[in-house]
């Protein structure tokens, strides 16, 4: 008898289907555009982010979350403040950690520290995140197969932040561990 966990949001993440299930020797990396909004409600400014998400696994049941693209934003809150705008490069990479069910992940800092639960299920799509002296509140929707998003509101003393961002799954999903390679 085949006896198989439910499919959870790791492999989901992954692009993992009974379908397509890995295979010894051929890594497995989730890899997703993403599309983001940024607004700063207290300045009235509007800026975007636009790159690519890559899971892949951390050999330790969990996965590294790597995001690159560019970020567009107004120059009035840089240092600068000259009213041009910046674009430029931004990356940021977070560990995703195994939880008690499979239908969520611990996402954490590089470094280890705690960031918040990440799940699609009605009871545990949202979550909160304190980083003194904001608050930071995710919700994720799964919007089917191929596409999920999820909105922080960062509100607080310091910051007045809506961030949208929607990912929609690449084709040839799997890639090499590295998140860098493309399916051949």
């Amino acid at each position: 008898m085949n006896l198989q966990h439910p499919p959870g949001l790791r492999d989901y993440l992954l692009g993992i289907t009974p379908a397509d299930p890995p295979s010894p020797g051929r890594p497995q990396a989730g890899r997703w555009s993403v599309e983001r909004t940024l607004l700063d409600r207290a300045a009235g400014t509007h800026g975007t982010f636009t790159g690519v998400v890559i899971f892949s696994p951390d050999g330790d049941g969990g996965l590294r979350f790597h995001e690159e693209g560019t970020v567009v934003w107004p120059s009035v809150n840089w240092p600068a403040g000259d009213g041009d705008t910046f674009t430029g490069p931004a990356t940021r990479d977070y560990l995703l950690r195994p939880t008690d069910t499979p239908d969520a992940m611990d996402m954490l800092f590089h470094d280890g520290r705690p960031f918040h639960r990440m799940s699609f299920s009605p009871e545990a799509s949202q979550d909160r995140h304190w980083c003194d002296p904001d608050t930071y509140r995710v919700t994720y929707v799964r919007h089917g197969e191929n596409e999920f998003s999820y909105v922080w509101d960062v509100t607080g003393p310091r910051k007045d932040l809506l961030l949208e961002s929607v990912l929609r799954r690449l084709p040839g999903t799997a890639a090499a561990a590295d998140g860098l390679g493309s399916k051949p």
